[in-house]
């Protein structure tokens, strides 16, 4: 994994979570790491990694990713065996 999608899943799985990570970042790693991504309506966005499927929610205004979509986000990646060894 490049140093840049490292860092992105380093400080998505830091705890506290991070208040400072931009979707395109997450988006990024999330394909990187393999994921299919669909936007089915609205805000949210149908995520599939690992067979394991989730749903997230794009950030509405800034396209910063809130604290609570972050945690989400991370216990997703955890459930989908995603870790920083991996």
């Amino acid at each position: 994994m490049g140093r840049k999608h490292d860092r992105v899943l380093s400080a998505i799985l830091q705890e506290p979570v991070s208040g400072n990570i931009h979707w395109r970042e997450v988006e990024s790693l999330l394909h990187h790491l393999g994921a299919t991504i669909e936007h089915p309506a609205g805000a949210k966005v149908r995520v599939t990694l690992n067979n394991i499927e989730g749903v997230l929610h794009y950030p509405h205004h800034s396209g910063v990713c809130g604290k609570h979509e972050l945690r989400y986000l991370r216990d997703y990646l955890v459930s989908a065996g995603v870790s920083l060894s991996s």
